[in-house]
């Protein structure tokens, strides 16, 4: 043990020689190198770093574009997630706090009660990052919105289900356009034709947040009762209609005549036909092949990353918008597979936690409730709501007591299809980009999906006020289908 402690002091001593000799050759080539370089004019030399100099340095730095976009995601996940947590203790569902700290960073607050910090943190020129980031967050929600749609459940229960499904969407989108009707001519968009600000008001009141209410199920212990069953059922049937109707809308509103969007929309059924019996068996033998081992894995998980932006891209293309090739990309995920839980999870967590709040802050940023400014504004603003909580609410739960549901079993149904959240901010931000309605509307539907939201968990507590027995026993809760 001694004799190789002292090797190894023997060799430690020509350490201290070796830098020795680094620095000499160092300067040596320094100085051959200087004294054959051109004469160079003297730059002027700042003086020390005095303390006003230093600060106006930091300044710059800070404000780069990456210091500003580095700080606008700091304040952004520090807010929403307080704002959450505070929620969280209300009982009412995280996206509901994360709104509201969107809005808290928007012109209707921050904005308002101090200008210079809202234009220090926001600066019209850096909002094209925040919202590029933004757009990738949820591009990679979508996907798992999409994974987390069970397919299964639909072959299932599509029968006991159908006839709630579509009073859920064909009620509310009615009033919808019977709203839209009434409003065009004051609050469409200049340019905007009556079919496209039509249709979207109509799908904009049928839209039911499906990761919102799964997750409510989830924490109430009802996700496998009978009464969660059917909800879950009708939610995904909402989403799936929802999504395809706003890529019509889309088509619609951006080629302008029948004609073209027709063209859109036969190049868009190509692409899920290719994704469904194309890519999903190649897919799915490439997952089979590599989902095993460290590095297999992230070849499987690079094979499914290339296929959500792939497919996002195409739709991006086509010209309808690349949340609608994610959440495609989603669907064609084999299912039932231990790869496919496992990047769920991963991909929820991170687009929930870092990249999802850029997206509630820029719809906050767009949430100007200083534009209703007047008692007519906010006597729409109060249809607009009452509008949604009829067609939706009233619609699903009259439906389920015609379907042979009792009327708590019915209400309860209803309660939680009128459920919007996230999936009605995503999609009044498609309609926002587009131009296919104005600020002020837009501000009109934000509110409309706080509040349908935050009905839902008091109404389902109400109605449900033990869920974990009623998930145990199954007995309280019994859809009757009429025979």
């Amino acid at each position: 043990m001694n004799e190789e402690i002292k090797r190894l002091d023997g060799r430690f001593a020509i350490y201290p020689l070796g830098l020795v000799l680094f620095v000499a050759l160092l300067w040596l080539i320094l100085s051959v190198g200087t004294s054959g370089q051109p004469s160079l004019s003297t730059p002027t030399i700042v003086s020390a770093a005095t303390p006003s100099n230093l600060s106006a340095e930091i300044y710059r730095n800070l404000r780069s574009p990456l210091g500003i976009l580095l700080l606008q995601i700091l304040v952004i996940i520090v807010l929403t997630r307080c704002c959450a947590k505070v929620m969280r203790k209300f009982g009412q569902p995280e996206v509901i706090g994360e709104v509201i700290g969107g809005i808290l960073l928007g012109p209707s607050v921050l904005g308002l009660l101090w200008p210079d910090a809202s234009a220090l943190l926001f600066p019209v020129t850096s909002l094209a990052n925040l919202g590029l980031l933004s757009q990738i967050g949820l591009i990679v929600f979508m996907f798992v919105v999409g994974m987390e749609l069970d397919t299964g459940i639909l072959v299932k229960k599509i029968h006991s289900a159908v006839l709630i499904s579509h009073a859920s969407i064909i009620l509310p989108f009615l009033l919808g356009s019977l709203l839209s009707l009434a409003i065009y001519k004051d609050y469409a968009p200049a340019g905007v034709s009556f079919t496209s600000f039509c249709l979207f008001m109509g799908i904009a009141m049928s839209i039911t947040a499906f990761p919102v209410l799964a997750r409510m199920l989830h924490e109430r212990g009802l996700s496998r009762s009978p009464l969660g069953t059917v909800a879950l059922t009708c939610a995904a049937v909402d989403d799936l209609t929802a999504w395809c109707g706003l890529a019509v809308v889309a088509a619609v509103s951006q080629q302008g005549t029948i004609a073209n969007s027709l063209i859109t929309t036969a190049l868009c059924g190509l692409h899920i036909a290719a994704m469904f019996f194309v890519v999903r068996p190649l897919l799915g033998r490439w997952i089979d092949g590599c989902a095993t081992g460290n590095s297999r894995g992230k070849g499987a998980i690079a094979a499914v990353l290339s296929t959500v932006f792939f497919s996002a891209f195409m739709t991006e293309a086509i010209g309808i918008h690349a949340l609608f090739g994610a959440f495609l990309a989603g669907i064609v995920i084999p299912k039932k597979t231990a790869f496919r839980e496992a990047l769920a999870v991963r991909l929820e967590n991170f687009s929930t936690i870092i990249l999802l709040p850029l997206f509630f802050a820029l719809s906050g940023l767009r949430t100007q409730i200083s534009l209703l400014n007047d008692s007519a504004s906010w006597i729409l603003c109060g249809v607009v709501i009452f509008v949604a909580i009829t067609g939706k609410f009233l619609g699903s739960a009259a439906a389920a007591r015609w379907s042979g549901s009792t009327w708590r079993e019915s209400l309860a149904i209803g309660a939680l299809m009128n459920t919007r959240g996230l999936v009605e901010l995503v999609a009044l931000n498609i309609g926002y980009d587009l131009g296919i309605i104005t600020p002020t509307i837009f501000t009109m539907m934000v509110l409309m999906a706080l509040v349908t939201t935050l009905m839902t968990g008091p109404l389902l507590g109400l109605l449900v006020p033990d869920a974990h027995a009623v998930a145990r026993t199954g007995k309280q809760w019994r859809t009757h289908e009429t025979t």
